[in-house]
Formats: structure tokens, C-alpha cells, sequence
């Protein structure tokens, strides 16, 4: 017979919060095999799924592992966790370590997987500020009162940056922003924290940035000043959705895809692919998903045991929401392109293991939302 005390954390479990990831996981499943599909033909799209099935069972198996593991200890091990990330980061750096691609060196091959040390800085950051801003006693009353949190956002941030990995780097800030606002800083310091990050842009447009990430920039500004070179993404993108109209053209019949117009159907332009099959009904059905998803996660913040758990569901939640909003702004050119993927819709190992270990750490929040007595 189940011991009490697991049978209690059975019973808190969100059931809700499971449906609707695993809605949005379906959706994403059959968006991309209609993808692989339009561009390899029925085999490969079949071994292409396959991949991505093993890959979505690892992340709903690690998320269940996570769900029962006391997130008192992901307190404890915190510091180890952000140490760890850093050290990925700083190791994919290494020539002869980490691989190159589109002009940035992002993955460590380690045999049958290119582990992305990004993505895991994200959590293990999540998880570090959540305990040191849980921490804090009284207000912040001062920038001294943020200086331990913008100092542990900037170090992996400086690192990402080097790679180079602007979108990534941007998801820091926002993350950042999002757990000092739910921890208690006051609004003026924000306001004069987003106000410094502005006034160092030139900075970074004329010392930093590379050619092509300013070429993006500008490309977003006027997308027609080079259609058939840094232009050709977005404006391809646009044509994808806008031709799907009200109910789209139906599954497998992407016509960007067929033709092979589009770049990165599968990753980065995804949105694009549903927008012009499921036309806008799809596109806005995932966007109920999406904020379904993003308002469960802050409703099992509120009603954590503690602060700690309510600040890690903050950041989760801001996470995805920058993501989902910076991946389906580029897609529509009210938003620069990045490599930012979709949330749980994008092809990508990587992005989607560490959103489901997320998820698990904040269904395990919302399972010990009450003190279990042994």
C-alpha cells in the first residue's frame, strides 16, 4: 500500500497543467511530421518522428522523475547546478570542443547527442536566482540589493554572448527582469535597470554586434532592402502564414515547404508551417494553449509553500513566454530573427528536454504545495 505522504502528492498532482502540455506537444508532433513529410518524403518524415518520439518519451520520463524528487534539494544543489553551467559554457568556447554551425559554436558532441550548454544554463540559472532572491530578507532598497543577481545573470549571459548567441543572451535579460519584479524590487530600479541596457546599445552595435546580427537588425526595419538574401527568411515567413488564411490549406499541404521556399521549417520558422496549413484558427489555438500553460504555471507559483517555488514558477513562466512571443514575432516581422525556438513545437533536443524539466520542478512546487507531515 502507498505510504500517506506520496499518495497526498499524487492527490496535489496538476492534472490540467499535464493536459495542456501534452496538447501542445501533439499539435507540435503532428505539425512537424506534416513538415518532414513535405520535405523528405513519407520514410524519412517516419524515421525523422521516430527521433522525436524518443526524444519527447526522455523529456515526459525526466519530467516525472523531477516531479518526485523534494524540491528542497534542487535548493540545495543550486549553486552546483549554475557552477555546472557555466563550465559547459565555458567549455564549448574551446577549439576542438564545441562544434560550429551557421556561424556559431552552440553544441559539445557527445556521441549520439549535441548537448546545447545554453539551454541548461537556463534552468540552472532559474533555479540559482530563485534561491538567492528567496533568500533576501526585508526590500531591496537599493541596486547593492541586485547586485548578486545581476552579477550571476551576467556571467553566463557574457559566455553566450561569445558564442555568439544573441536571442539566447536576451532571454537572460528577460528572465531576470521577470524574478526581480516577482521577488519585490521596485519599479524605478527596473525602469533605470532597462534604461542602462539601452544607453549601452550603440556600444554593442558598433563594438560587439556581428555583421550579420546587424544585417538581421536591419533586415527587420526593411525587410525589402535585400529579399533574396537576409530578407528571404521573413518574407518567405509571411507569405507562408498569410496564404493559410482563416482555416489554412490543411495538413501536408504547405506549399513554402513542398517547394522548399522556407528555411528551418522545422525549428525556427515552425509557427510559419501551422500558420499556412491550420491557417489563423490553428494559430490562435495554440496561443490559448500557450497562455493556458503560461497561467497554470503562475497559479501553482502563488500557492508554493514558499518563496523559492513561487520565484521558480516566475521564471519558468517568463521563460516561455519570451520565447513563445520573440519565436512567433520573428515569424510575422514584428520581432528580429533569432534562433530562439517555439516552445515544446520546435524541432530541437536540447530546448525541449530542459522545457520538460522545468515543467516537472514547477508540477513538483505545486505538489508540495502544503507542508506534508512524516
Amino acid at each position: 500500500m502507498m505510504p500517506m505522504p506520496y499518495r497526498r502528492l499524487i492527490r496535489n498532482f496538476d492534472y490540467f497543467l499535464l493536459a495542456i502540455l501534452l496538447a501542445i506537444c501533439a499539435l507540435g508532433t503532428i505539425v512537424l511530421y506534416s513538415t518532414a513529410q513535405g520535405l523528405d518524403g513519407t520514410a524519412e518524415a517516419l524515421h525523422f518522428m521516430q527521433r522525436q518520439a524518443i526524444i519527447l518519451g526522455a523529456g515526459f520520463f525526466l519530467m516525472f522523475v523531477i516531479c518526485f524528487i523534494d524540491y528542497i534539494n534542487f535548493v540545495n544543489w543550486a549553486r552546483y547546478f549554475y557552477l555546472a553551467s557555466l563550465f559547459l559554457l565555458a567549455l564549448v568556447l574551446i577549439p576542438g570542443v564545441g562544434q560550429s554551425e551557421y556561424g556559431a559554436t552552440r553544441w559539445i558532441p557527445i556521441g549520439f547527442f549535441n548537448l546545447q550548454p545554453s539551454e541548461v544554463a537556463k534552468i540552472a540559472l532559474i533555479i540559482f536566482l530563485a534561491k538567492v532572491l528567496s533568500e533576501k530578507e526585508g526590500p531591496f532598497d537599493s541596486f547593492k540589493d541586485m547586485l548578486p543577481a545581476l552579477a550571476i545573470t551576467a556571467a553566463p549571459m557574457a559566455l553566450i554572448f561569445l558564442q555568439p548567441d544573441l536571442g539566447t543572451a536576451l532571454v537572460f535579460v528577460a528572465v531576470l527582469l521577470g524574478m526581480l519584479y516577482a521577488a519585490g524590487v521596485a519599479g524605478r530600479y527596473l525602469a533605470a535597470l532597462i534604461g542602462a541596457g539601452v544607453a549601452v546599445m550603440p556600444l554593442f552595435w558598433f563594438f560587439l554586434l556581428e555583421d550579420y546580427q546587424k544585417m538581421r537588425l536591419m533586415v527587420f526595419l526593411n525587410p525589402d532592402m535585400d529579399p533574396t538574401g537576409s530578407g528571404w527568411q521573413l518574407l518567405q515567413s509571411m507569405i507562408c502564414i498569410g496564404s493559410g488564411g482563416l482555416l489554412g490549406k490543411g495538413l501536408f499541404n504547405s506549399t513554402q515547404v513542398r517547394l522548399q521556399f522556407l528555411p528551418f521549417p522545422k525549428t525556427d520558422f515552425i509557427f510559419s508551417v501551422l500558420g499556412e496549413e491550420l491557417g489563423f484558427a490553428g494559430a490562435v489555438g495554440l496561443l490559448v494553449l500557450f497562455f493556458l500553460l503560461i497561467y497554470r504555471i503562475l497559479w501553482i507559483g502563488t500557492r508554493s509553500k514558499d518563496k523559492f517555488g513561487f520565484l521558480f514558477c516566475v521564471g519558468t513562466a517568463v521563460l516561455l513566454t519570451f520565447q513563445v512571443l520573440v519565436n512567433i514575432g520573428m515569424t510575422i516581422g514584428v520581432m528580429p530573427i533569432t534562433g530562439i525556438p517555439l516552445p515544446f513545437i520546435s524541432y530541437g533536443n536540447n530546448a525541449l528536454l530542459v522545457n520538460m524539466m522545468a515543467i516537472g520542478l514547477v508540477l513538483n512546487v505545486g505538489m508540495r504545495r502544503h507542508k506534508i507531515q512524516f
